[in-house]
């Protein structure tokens, strides 16, 4: 190989298999929130108008508002929610992010179902903000994160 072509391979490789810990951050806050039954940190994870969203197994799309997902999480002790995920693509324009997070989640220690993430995110006073969630939910195949 030539020098260019090592080159060429070598800034592939620094440019896109490093990790963007300021967009990962609203990402991790919001599972490190629910792991801590932290409502204050969840709430701090969203946009004002944020649209959280989960697809059935029959294919429909359902929507659940973000305060009724944030009071579920405040009846939970803490420690009982914990969500693993493994981040597999960030993408970004911009003010725009998206981010695809396989994950395994667990309720009170026990595996419950897994699944993937898809996250989009914008960036509002030089701050990243989840903007929009939607997830599969299923309980075969499921591999351990943790």
């Amino acid at each position: 190989m030539n020098k260019i072509t090592i080159l060429f391979l070598l800034l592939s490789i620094s440019c896109f298999g490093q990790k963007n810990p300021e967009i990962e951050k609203p990402i991790r806050n919001l599972f490190l929130a629910m792991k801590n039954a932290d409502t204050d940190l969840l709430k701090s994870v969203f946009t004002e108008n944020a649209i959280l969203q989960t697809i059935t197994k029959e294919g429909m799309v359902k929507s659940d508002s973000i305060p009724d997902f944030i009071s579920s999480v405040s009846k939970f002790p803490k420690g009982d929610l914990d969500e693993q995920i493994t981040i597999e693509a960030v993408h970004t324009d911009g003010n725009l992010a998206s981010v695809f997070t396989p994950y395994s989640f667990y309720l009170k220690g026990k595996l419950s179902h897994c699944g993937a993430n898809s996250f989009q995110l914008v960036k509002q006073n030089n701050e990243w903000k989840i903007q929009y969630i939607i997830d599969t939910r299923r309980k075969e195949n499921c591999k351990e994160i943790k």
